[in-house]
């Protein structure tokens, strides 16, 4: 199995509500185990226009599907949740990214991994550092040494 860590927001129609319902339907992925997850966390929204604060949480899943198949059955639950893909970085009821696969490092058109903002939003940083403190980057970079880099955001847990 390969562990992987997935970054969940949200920012519409019960935040919180939202990324509890979808960490229950991501411990139902067939070969996938929900490990861990981070407390949630609000942050100030990155995007167009004005939007509500987010809410925010990084999952720890081991997984023996491919890096597309997790995407498929993570991209699944998004639709259920009612995800709408109108606006770059619009407000969403729900957003499950992949943040890394294992080590691996992976460039297609559908998925980069690592996922490329991880080092400027501590908003996926601090919950990641939550469920893997002593994480290296597939790039040899401690996780630590990105936390100390990242641009402030008001982030607030929950």
């Amino acid at each position: 199995m390969t562990r992987c860590y997935i970054g969940l927001g949200s920012n519409l129609a019960d935040p919180a509500g939202q990324l509890r319902s979808a960490l229950d339907a991501m411990a139902e992925i067939a070969h996938t185990q929900l490990v861990e997850s981070s407390p949630f966390y609000t942050s100030a929204p990155v995007g167009p226009g004005e939007q509500p604060d987010y809410v925010n949480a990084v999952a720890a899943l081991d997984t023996d599907l491919s890096p597309e198949a997790l995407l498929d059955a993570l991209q699944s639950i998004e639709n259920v949740h009612g995800r709408e893909r109108t606006v770059r970085w619009g407000a969403r009821t729900l957003d499950l990214d992949v943040l890394l696969f294992g080590n691996q490092t992976l460039e297609t058109d559908r998925l980069s991994v690592p996922h490329p903002r991880i080092p400027e939003r501590n908003f996926v940083l601090v919950p990641l550092a939550d469920v893997a403190p002593d994480l290296v980057m597939p790039d040899g970079t401690p996780l630590r040494a990105l936390l100390d880099q990242c641009p402030a955001n008001r982030l607030h847990r929950l």
